[in-house]
């Protein structure tokens, strides 16, 4: 998995690509609390490139949703494409995040 991330204004996006499995827990949780202690507390993860998420993967976006809730920070997810948002409603998850179809309108939602 590579993670990149970007601002936009206020906006921290943190991009995704490859597969959401446990192999990229220690990676997405230091790119992200180091966003949150940068005072960064818009976040939009882009799954628009995430090929696969395992069981492990859904725990780590259940770690990120509620690492932004204790620290204040809101999150929101884009692109997903239909498998992934299919896990998430298969799991009963669909209604704990914020989805977007495009990142832009994920990035615009904040205004």
């Amino acid at each position: 998995m590579r993670i990149q991330t970007q601002n936009y204004n206020d906006v921290t996006v943190i991009e995704l690509q490859g597969e959401l499995d446990g192999d990229v827990g220690d990676p997405l949780k230091d790119t992200v609390t180091s966003t949150v202690a940068g005072s960064r507390t818009r976040i939009v993860l882009d799954m628009s490139n995430v090929t696969f998420i395992d069981s492990q993967g859904l725990e780590l976006l259940l770690w990120v949703r509620q690492y932004c809730r204790q620290n204040k920070a809101q999150l929101k997810l884009a692109g997903l494409d239909e498998n992934s948002d299919k896990i998430l409603e298969i799991t009963g998850l669909r209604a704990e995040f914020d989805r977007h179809t495009e990142l832009a309108e994920a990035v615009r939602s904040f205004a």
